[in-house]
């Protein structure tokens, strides 16, 4: 099992959570997040004075699946949340040696 992290724009959610479920995978974890990583921050104005906004707002999408599914996961992440524009965020895949369902005790890929 493989648990896919991605970091997108907050408003290609609907798409990147459509596109997960096109291709069989039904349960995804959504946190808000804020970071910034090539395209840096950028200056405001708000009443007269300048600031600098370093962090940009990002969603941290998790999701864990069978390894068979990691790479249409990936591809379909990857199609939904880009913009071709910097900042379009990261998917990070990791291996994940267990997982248990809490209410019924269920182990394994049956568990996700």
């Amino acid at each position: 099992m493989k648990k896919i992290e991605a970091i997108i724009k907050p408003f290609k959610l609907d798409e990147v959570k459509d596109a997960l479920h096109s291709v069989g995978l039904q349960g995804i974890t959504v946190i808000e997040a804020k970071g910034f990583g090539r395209q840096k921050g950028h200056t405001e104005t708000y009443r007269g004075a300048e600031y600098v906004v370093d962090f940009q707002p990002k969603l941290l999408v998790e999701v864990v699946c069978a390894d068979d599914l990691v790479e249409n996961a990936v591809e379909a992440i990857m199609h939904a949340a880009r913009t071709d524009r910097v900042g379009d965020g990261k998917i990070f895949v990791t291996e994940v040696d267990e997982v248990i369902r809490i209410r019924t005790s269920e182990r394994g890929e049956a568990a996700i």
